[in-house]
């Protein structure tokens, strides 16, 4: 049980501290489970667009750190990653209360996890629902792999 509790509150600490995106988001973690977790964004008129709806954009980013946490609950932190693919299909807008992001792990590979992402409003309507597909960067010397891609550029 502590064990649980302490790895809820470095998660937390992962997401609050690590990326300053998603405070300007306002991204916060709700839960851990078994698989993944849930997060939440609250609308506030800054993340809406032009028709007064949340904006896809922030969406989509809640989908892909939804995912990005929960790789990083299980694995405690220790796993360098990166997006690889994201997709988002979008159902109804949101206007009001806030998004839920509830991010469950499908596969966990040796090199890529792919991840699936029920977006719900505070009154549990289905909003979207996303895939998102994550490298590990550690993976087969995939970080320095990456370094010396990026420099022979």
């Amino acid at each position: 049980m502590k064990k649980e509790k302490d790895d809820l509150v470095r998660t937390r600490a992962f997401l609050a501290q690590k990326i300053a995106f998603n405070g300007l988001l306002g991204i916060e973690m709700l839960r851990s489970h078994s698989d993944g977790v849930t997060l939440r964004c609250k609308v506030k008129k800054e993340l809406l667009n032009s028709h007064g709806a949340l904006h896809g954009g922030v969406t989509a980013s809640l989908a892909d750190v939804a995912v990005g946490v929960a790789i990083q609950h299980r694995f405690r932190g220790k796993r360098s990653i990166s997006t690889v693919e994201l997709k988002v299909s979008y159902f109804r807008p949101v206007t009001s209360g806030a998004l839920l992001a509830r991010a469950r792990l499908l596969r966990v590979g040796s090199t890529l996890c792919v991840g699936r992402v029920d977006l719900t409003d505070t009154q549990g309507n289905a909003v979207g629902t996303a895939i998102v597909t994550y490298i590990f960067l550690d993976a087969r010397g995939g970080d320095r792999q990456s370094t010396r891609l990026t420099t022979e550029r």
